[in-house]
């Protein structure tokens, strides 16, 4: 990926996210100006409104009811499809990727005889696509985002000095946005969070099978959303995938089944307080985070701001990312409810240790394969195509959270030397936690990868450039 070292950083690096400092500027500045002047907003370079909408987009995860895993996936992968669409027009010699992904209609086409402000179509399209998609969110959120786009509109529309096109540009990036919205309303995942869990869904019994635990992240004896796997997916190559390989029921102690169970078992047993560290900082539960896909985001955030990339490198990414992810999730869940597998809070006790119980409370559905896993190497495959693997960074994403006091454990912000170690210790979490046995995690690294390799091999760019 081609990154621009000359960009001027304008927003200062604080404990603030970047959709809360620019709306913090701005009623700083209407407080400080008298009504008979205009404001003077700030101006920002091309990353850091992608940065903003970014980050908009995980406080609305975080800040929605009925928030899950599956819809949070979903609306990211809308939401960087939607940036990436608004503004590639602009940039030759990217292209649409309309004929490339599964069931997508024709989108909006901009005027080639007329000139448009590519970073106002993004502003407009992101703040129209994150209220389509989350229309249940609550009126203070609603106002949050409508604060964000005024302030960004504005100041690009004063430095352009052209209001017709800043209206032209606005209304293209509201038409890509409303498009895509249209398309998603058909994917089976629209408005899920509606039907978390199906009271009607039958349980599937066999040896081996999920059962509601007693100690879990939910009170619904009902596993989530067990028709998400039916969705489509945004890649038509990822909507055949093989079944992936799981280890045969066997509860006979020595057998490959059976061990590993026994190895979640012995780990518990000598957790290291980093271990547990792991464990809690990626956890993201749903009530208290912006969720696990949520955090590949909050990474792709993290890079964003140390390479500065151009606005169309940013739409990249974080398409690349939500498609991902979403992809990732879709096919999980497929997978989760073929097998729909138990996890080492049922079987644990019944044949090891009858006191046993996880230093991680179980998520509400079936095990194999890691959730977790699938989507932290989706992410981490695509970012690694895009950025250097061997990049040195901070994950800070949940520092200031109160300490965990039932788990003894603080969480401290997490050090990297390389994009894949994101993915291989979210993996590493789950077997902590002691919610996932090892080849739930090994299997989900691999088809994390498979999945998200479909998507880098898009055609981004003209085959003629």
């Amino acid at each position: 990926m081609r990154m621009n070292e000359n960009m001027k950083h304008h927003i200062p690096k604080s404990t603030l996210h970047y959709a809360t400092w620019i709306c913090t500027v701005a009623i700083g500045l209407f407080f400080s100006s008298s009504c008979s002047k205009r404001l003077q907003y700030p101006s920002f370079e091309d990353y850091e409104i992608a940065l903003a909408w970014s980050d908009m987009a995980l406080m609305i995860t975080k800040r929605t009811p009925q928030n899950s895993p599956t819809f949070a996936s979903r609306c990211l992968g809308y939401i960087g499809l939607t940036m990436y669409e608004s503004v590639v027009h602009g940039f030759p010699p990217y292209q649409s990727l309309q004929s490339q992904l599964n069931e997508m209609p024709q989108l909006p086409t901009p005027d080639l005889e007329k000139t448009y402000n590519w970073s106002i179509a993004c502003n407009a399209a992101m703040a129209e696509i994150i209220r389509k998609l989350y229309i249940q969110t609550s009126e203070d959120n609603k106002r949050s985002i409508d604060s964000l786009e005024h302030v960004i509109h504005t100041s690009l529309r004063d430095l352009s000095g052209d209001l017709e096109m800043t209206t032209r540009s606005a209304a293209f990036g509201r038409t890509i946005a409303d498009s895509i919205f249209q398309w998603s309303v058909s994917d089976g995942g629209h408005r899920g969070y509606l039907a978390n869990f199906d009271k009607n869904f039958i349980h599937p019994e066999h040896p081996g099978s999920w059962k509601p635990p007693l100690y879990a992240q939910s009170f619904s004896h009902h596993p989530l959303h067990p028709h998400w796997g039916l969705n489509r997916t945004f890649l038509r190559e990822n909507s055949s995938l093989d079944l992936p390989y799981m280890i045969p029921y066997d509860p006979s102690p020595g057998s490959p089944y059976y061990e590993q169970f026994m190895t979640v078992y012995e780990k518990d047993k000598a957790l290291s307080q980093e271990e547990k560290e792991i464990a809690i900082w990626w956890g993201d539960d749903p009530d208290e985070t912006f969720t696990p896909p949520g955090h590949s985001f909050y990474i792709a955030n993290i890079l964003i701001k140390k390479n500065k990339p151009t606005l169309i490198e940013c739409g990249e990414t974080y398409a690349r990312v939500g498609m991902a992810v979403a992809d990732a999730f879709i096919n999980c869940w497929k997978w989760k409810y073929h097998f729909f597998s138990e996890r080492p809070n049922t079987f644990i006790p019944a044949y090891i240790d009858e006191e046993w119980e996880s230093f991680w409370p179980d998520p509400p559905f079936p095990a194999f394969p890691s959730g977790h896993a699938i989507q932290a190497a989706a992410s981490a495959c695509v970012l690694m195509d895009l950025f250097d693997n061997q990049t040195v960074f901070t994950d800070s994403s949940h520092v200031g959270r109160p300490r965990d006091k039932i788990r003894d454990v603080d969480f401290k912000a997490r050090n990297f030397k390389s994009i894949w170690e994101i993915a291989t210790e979210t993996a590493d979490s789950r077997f902590f936690g002691g919610i996932h046995v090892p080849q739930d995690n090994e299997v989900g690294l691999t088809e994390g990868v498979r999945i998200a390799e479909n998507v880098n091999r898009l055609n981004w760019k003209s085959p003629k450039s």
